[in-house]
């Protein structure tokens, strides 16, 4: 017979006691989390490549995915919101109310490491940090969601709101073709959870800064770089001076980065075309609107060289509601009876919960692993994290009800 939480009083809890959360009760010491057999089940995720940019990779890691919710009894559909992507997964599980608004856990399963990142950071264990391609950001969060799943059911628990995982493909690049499948979903949401990597020290993200992406072209004047290097107008040259000038206008209200420049083929040729990405970031929307205008000034059809900016993928500033809040303060909760440090802040990087939070569905992001260095070829988690960060996310599955 599948156990049934009941109502219990409003006792403090602490981290070997009985958790009371919101009228539902939850023994903390059923939950049989255990770093090893996390990191066991993590490091396949981990050695599956899956680069943004290769749908076929995004697909092998999204077979992973779909294979664990499947053994877990979900039921999943595969959406392909592009031909230029990978598909997404979307699993639900069985509730005795199935039709109420629930909670949708949100997480991407692509990357930012190329093809053959496994060779320069393998997945390999130091201690107490595991290093690999994307274990950090974000494929220990959302494992780590499953497995808090996984010890609710081994229990018979069920959360008081149904529970939808959605696992996207395009966040790295911006999420440009799972936007309105994203909003779309968390419209139908009680609540929203993020499993970003942590922020350090137990914390959790309780907003995030607009972000703009740019392309910008710089159409020059080709000619014989020996033989009449004088008749040639370098497009290089320019986009190297907007370059210097775009980043000397980063200031604490917003930043800009260029990440990406391409140009030029032929040595002995002055460049006629340069291309270049630019990133902005700012905690305020109105700062992030005047960065916008700063960059569309450098459009100029006059010059010798021709400079073109175009305005591409944004994300909204995700500002903490009261709603948001609440859910920041059941994981202070949460945290304090597992004898854990806590706290929250607004971040820079952007993620899927910009969208969510912006549409005013309450939010909470950053529930991943600790760990740091995603993005680069240092990535890593902090192994101990995972059995404590997993009873924080248990909580907030047991916590979250109808009166959010």
């Amino acid at each position: 017979m599948r156990n049934r939480l009941v109502p219990v009083g409003n006792s403090k809890l602490t981290s070997n006691a009985i958790m009371k959360i919101r009228g539902h009760k939850v023994d903390i010491t059923k939950l049989d989390f255990n770093d090893e057999t996390i990191l066991a089940g993590l490091k396949p995720w981990a050695l599956c490549e899956s680069p943004s940019y290769d749908p076929s990779a995004v697909n092998r890691m999204q077979d992973l995915a779909a294979h664990d919710l499947a053994v877990m009894g979900a039921s999943i559909e595969r959406i392909t919101p592009h031909q230029s992507i990978g598909d997404c997964v979307r699993a639900r599980f069985n509730h005795t109310k199935p039709d109420q608004p629930g909670i949708l856990i949100l997480g991407h399963m692509d990357t930012v490491h190329p093809l053959g990142t496994l060779a320069h950071l393998p997945v390999k264990r130091d201690g107490n940090l595991c290093y690999g391609p994307g274990i950090c950001d974000m494929k220990g969060g959302n494992y780590l969601m499953l497995e808090a799943i996984r010890q609710l059911h081994r229990i018979g628990a069920e959360p008081p709101l149904p529970i939808t995982i959605l696992f996207t493909s395009d966040e790295e690049i911006g999420s440009p073709h799972t936007r309105s499948l994203i909003e779309s979903e968390a419209s139908r949401a009680k609540a929203v959870l993020v499993p970003e990597p942590a922020r350090k020290g137990n914390g959790v993200t309780s907003g995030r800064y607009a972000v703009a992406r740019y392309d910008i072209t710089t159409y020059g004047r080709p000619s014989h770089a020996g033989l009449r290097l004088n008749d040639g107008r370098s497009a290089i040259r320019k986009m190297a001076t907007h370059v210097l000038d775009i980043e000397a206008m980063t200031s604490d209200n917003c930043t800009f980065s260029v990440g990406v420049m391409n140009a030029g083929k032929w040595v002995n040729c002055v460049s006629s075309k340069a291309t270049a990405e630019v990133l902005s970031m700012s905690k305020q929307q109105q700062d992030l609107d005047k960065g916008v205008e700063k960059m569309l000034s450098f459009n100029d059809a006059n010059s010798d060289v021709v400079t073109e900016v175009t305005l591409g993928l944004t994300r909204p500033v995700w500002t903490a509601s009261e709603k948001d809040l609440k859910l920041v303060d059941l994981a202070n909760q949460l945290a304090s009876q597992l004898d854990q440090p806590f706290h929250h802040e607004s971040s820079g990087g952007g993620s899927d919960g910009n969208f969510t939070g912006a549409m005013g569905i309450p939010t909470l992001d950053g529930l991943g692993v600790a760990g740091d260095k995603y993005h680069t070829l240092e990535e890593h988690i902090e192994i101990d994290s995972l059995s404590v960060r997993g009873k924080m996310m248990a909580g907030l599955l047991m916590g979250i009800d109808h009166n959010l």
